[in-house]
């Protein structure tokens, strides 16, 4: 089970170009869906570390994002798997967190790169099916797939938020509730 205080978030590549090549459907998701994610972590007091992907050529991460973020300090990187950037694994391990929420664009590239190594590393990754996209479906099933077989658990964004409140008598229950109506 997911746990406040175990819990980091890992928003990978959600840029601009990135999103402008997802179908029309799966890009509503990602833009109605992940500012809430970046919003509940916020007021859970979870930390939420983002990455770009040579963000010259594909942009930066979208706004919709990082008007939710309390800081935006975005990782550069041009390694698919974004542990595999100078300072970017011992960043993570100085959070002292366990569980990894991950989600991103392309899920069959740099989400599933990313979420291997952190599973090879020891951490215990979700990652967040509604909350990923690659441009071809097949593609994406396949990186779910080979992900859940390496031992990630695929999830959902509300799975996640009820997780972490674990009971309608949390303090944040009704704001989060209010980020999902």
């Amino acid at each position: 089970m997911l746990n406040t205080m175990d819990s980091l978030v890992l928003i990978i590549d959600i840029q601009e170009k990135l999103m402008a090549m997802l179908n029309q459907g799966i890009k509503e998701q990602m833009l109605n869906k992940a500012p809430k994610l970046v919003h509940a972590a916020r007021i859970l007091g979870i930390n939420t570390l983002v990455t770009e992907q040579y963000p010259k050529g594909l942009g930066s991460t979208i706004d919709e994002i990082k008007r939710e973020l309390s800081e935006y300090h975005p990782m550069e990187k041009t390694a698919f798997n974004a542990l595999m950037e100078p300072g970017y694994a011992e960043t993570i391990k100085s959070l002292g967190k366990k569980q990894v929420i991950i989600c991103g664009i392309e899920a069959h590239i740099c989400v599933y790169q990313t979420a291997a190594k952190l599973l090879e590393e020891g951490y215990e990754v979700f990652v967040l099916k509604d909350l990923c996209a690659s441009r071809n479906k097949v593609e994406f099933e396949c990186a779910m797939d080979l992900l859940k077989s390496l031992g990630a658990k695929i999830t959902c964004l509300e799975i996640v938020l009820f997780e972490w409140l674990k009971t309608a008598k949390n303090p944040c229950f009704k704001e989060i509730q209010g980020l999902i109506k």
